[in-house]
């Protein structure tokens, strides 16, 4: 494959009470991107970070803000994470109705648009969608909670996905229970974009860490 990967650590598997000083390390450490999930308890089962602690956690680092909005509706709130420093919105395909339109919304911000499907969403929800899009997540356990295991189900997605993509301009990102020992086989699927949460934060290296995964797709 000749697509660069990605490494994009979730600050959801960090020390909430230093987390602008997380944010910093895992810059430091070699992160692509800093993968922020947003939850709202009703869409997902929990609660997590809204715009202003986004903002708070911005001037620790230059690295893109990956912004993944696990909120229904999420029409009403694009332009506070779009202001509160996201680089990339991610927005699921089951919380709207209208997707494309939030597609349209997060571009006219100036930001770059992502589609997030649920693990039993089919990928042909994105047919209409592929000339939109900048990012597509897949979610590679039931969005929710950090530290669930990788649904090998999901590999057979990513690569249909991948086909689906062709030769446009598409990053293939996958979330959940990703580790050194799995991010080859998400990587030959098709994903050039990895979430790691647990397997990041877990430790006291970082850069290690970081390392470690990068080293298991080189190894593949």
């Amino acid at each position: 494959m000749s697509r660069e990967v990605k490494i994009a650590p979730s600050i959801l598997s960090a020390d909430f009470a230093r987390l602008g000083e997380e944010v910093k390390a895992v810059d430091e450490a070699g992160a692509d991107y800093i993968h922020i999930d947003v939850m709202d308890g009703h869409f997902v089962p929990n609660l997590t970070f809204g715009p202003t602690v986004i903002q708070s956690i911005r001037s620790y680092t230059d690295k893109p803000f990956d912004v993944h909005l696990m909120i229904s509706p999420a029409a009403p709130y694009l332009a506070d994470y779009a202001a509160a420093g996201a680089d990339m919105i991610t927005v699921h395909a089951e919380a709207d109705i209208h997707l494309h339109r939030n597609l349209q919304v997060i571009h006219d911000l100036g930001k770059k648009a992502g589609v997030s499907l649920n693990p039993s969403t089919d990928e042909s929800v994105l047919e209409n969608v592929l000339d939109d899009v900048d990012l597509i997540l897949v979610m590679s356990v039931n969005p929710g909670f950090g530290g669930q295991s990788f649904i090998a189900s999901q590999l057979g997605k990513i690569a249909r996905i991948r086909g689906m993509i062709g030769d446009r301009d598409i990053e293939l990102m996958v979330d959940g229970g990703i580790k050194p020992s799995n991010i080859a086989a998400a990587r030959e699927a098709g994903a050039d974009a990895f979430v790691a949460g647990s397997a990041v934060f877990s430790g006291d290296d970082y850069h290690a860490t970081i390392g470690a995964l990068r080293e298991a797709v080189k190894e593949s």
